[in-house]
């Protein structure tokens, strides 16, 4: 399906540089802008050090992606030698909402905090633009573990939160309150944030989306980030599920967002740039497009074939948290843009490029 002209920009002669290129969300969105019907001169620079993430340097050179083994943490590296950029698109992190809990927290720091301020420095030389990936884990944990559910049998479920700004039962809105404590991976995201406001001062241009659960093929799925890929992965190369928490029960909620939607939406703020630039938006599934654990065991049983027992762990930790839901209404508003996928396809999209790529995503994902 074809993109309307409202929701994809034409980037003919612009260089457009993306962090993390050789990531997840980083490799998809560089190669979707390399696309000749976007045409984008598409630099990916990445450092390579999540595991995988070496397996996308071949499909970004099948797109036209020029990589460059690179780090944000070197404002050299991202210079590209003094060649002329048009647009930095940050995908560069450590995603990962554990880290730090069990050993330093320098690399996440420095990379997530230092590597935006390096673009930023960037962005002001260059008179670049700016797309910023944050996350929702920016809002505070106690916070949204405060806010009111209902149990069902599969699941937990918002209900209405009267007298709470930006909560509903439609999700957490961009308003929800942002005091408190987060994890190490959300500190470092809403201090960049900060500093992505700051350089406004500087005629910097940017645009701060907060992504919920982004999935689908090309995601190496871990414990503590991409829980739907190692969902699948558990059902495909095998290994334990567990539901971790509240009870143990598997009933905590995330919405989800496939890829390609992530990338739909990206090209969509690019192309309706006046409508987006300046603000900060949350983006995530939504409510229709959510999950509980419990739901996903059943979906990747029904997609693959493949039963899989799941032990249970009551513990909470600390970064847990029982529901996430997006509340996007203010973007939705503001593009006429709304998620097209499934979290069906998304699963069943991960399913596909499993068992096509197994031989290769076997040391990735088998445990």
């Amino acid at each position: 399906m074809t993109d309307s002209p409202a929701t994809q920009p034409r980037l003919t002669g612009a260089t457009v540089l993306v962090t993390g290129g050789a990531g997840f969300v980083g490799s998809a969105i560089a190669r979707r802008l390399a696309a000749p019907d976007v045409g984008a001169r598409v630099v990916a620079l990445d450092n390579l050090r999540r595991h995988g993430s070496e397996l996308n340097v071949p499909l970004l050179a099948a797109a036209g992606v020029e990589f460059i083994h690179g780090d944000v943490r070197s404002a050299d590296d991202l210079a590209l030698g003094g060649r002329a950029i048009d647009l930095i698109v940050e995908c560069a992190a450590e995603p990962s909402v554990l880290a730090g809990y069990g050993g330093g927290s320098r690399y996440m720091v420095e990379s997530n905090l230092g590597g935006v301020a390096n673009c930023l420095e960037l962005a002001r030389e260059q008179g670049a633009k700016m797309l910023f990936l944050s996350t929702s884990r920016v809002y505070p944990v106690a916070q949204v573990n405060a806010l009111a559910v209902r149990e069902t049998e599969t699941r937990f479920a918002l209900v209405e939160q009267p007298g709470v700004a930006g909560a509903s039962a439609e999700g957490i809105a961009e308003g929800f309150a942002l005091a408190g404590v987060r994890t190490l991976y959300g500190a470092t995201k809403l201090a960049g944030e900060l500093l992505v406001a700051e350089y406004a001062a500087y005629d910097v241009e940017s645009v701060v989306t907060r992504f919920g659960v982004i999935s689908g093929p090309g995601q190496m799925g871990k414990v503590d980030q991409g829980v739907f890929a190692l969902w699948m992965a558990r059902h495909v190369f095998g290994g334990e599920l567990q539901y971790q928490g509240w009870g143990g029960a598997g009933k905590q909620v995330r919405d989800v967002m496939h890829i390609d939607d992530a990338c739909d939406l990206l090209l969509a703020q690019l192309a309706q740039w006046p409508a987006v630039v300046g603000r900060t938006w949350n983006a995530g599934g939504g409510r229709v497009n959510s999950l509980s654990l419990l739901e996903t065991t059943a979906l990747c049983t029904e997609i693959s074939g493949t039963r899989r027992g799941a032990s249970s762990d009551p513990e909470t930790h600390p970064s847990d948290v029982r529901v996430y839901i997006t509340d996007q209404r203010a973007l939705s508003a503001a593009l006429a843009w709304t998620p097209r996928r499934s979290p069906r396809q998304v699963l069943g999209d991960l399913h596909t490029w499993m068992t096509a790529n197994e031989t290769m995503l076997a040391p990735v994902f088998r445990p």
